[in-house]
């Protein structure tokens, strides 16, 4: 089932995000959805690396580069 939400965009978002969506022959609909999904990925995604931190760094893992050189 779909929900609708309506949106404010100041006037200079608005209007790039028309053209950006003109361009890519897109709706302003699907911009937005990706956009938000994208968001909501990260922001979960940077949620649970906070939350791993502590432990990672009590393993030995400081950097990304650590984990990468562990798993490859």
């Amino acid at each position: 089932m779909r929900s609708t939400l309506t949106i404010s965009l100041p006037p200079e978002l608005a209007r790039r995000l028309e053209e950006e969506a003109k361009a890519l022959g897109r709706t302003k609909s699907e911009l937005v959805r990706e956009a938000l999904s994208d968001y909501l990925w990260r922001e979960r995604f940077e949620r649970i690396r906070r939350r791993l931190r502590p432990y990672a760094q009590k393993a030995g893992f400081i950097t990304e580069e650590d984990v990468f050189r562990a798993i490859s």
